[in-house]
């Protein structure tokens, strides 16, 4: 499956604007550098995937939403999990990856 990020970029810009937020608004809560946002809308920067789950947490959604279009009902547990990943460095956050990777593998 090919990323369209040009499309991940409207649906960001779109979440953004029907939050009625400017873009430093929502680089100032995922984190992410001046400007930043501004090229991931307009499809010239490749966000990393920290990147989008910073900006889904920061827009009050699931990555689904920028991802496939479609969002995933972001329960209370489901941002609580965000919370706890919101402030964690890159080799934490890398570390969280994997375990999530892992687990979601194994059968329940």
């Amino acid at each position: 499956m090919q990323l369209d990020y040009s499309e991940i970029g409207r649906r960001i810009a779109k979440r953004r604007k029907h939050l009625k937020l400017k873009q430093a608004e929502v680089e100032e809560r995922a984190d992410i550098g001046y400007k930043y946002l501004s090229n991931i809308e307009r499809g010239l920067s490749i966000p990393s995937t920290e990147v989008i789950m910073r900006l889904a947490l920061a827009l009050d959604t699931t990555p689904d939403e920028f991802l496939v279009g479609t969002a995933r009902d972001t329960g209370e547990r489901w941002r609580e999990v965000a919370e706890l990943l919101r402030d964690m460095d890159d080799k934490h956050l890398e570390l969280a990856g994997s375990l999530l990777t892992w687990l979601k593998q194994q059968p329940l």
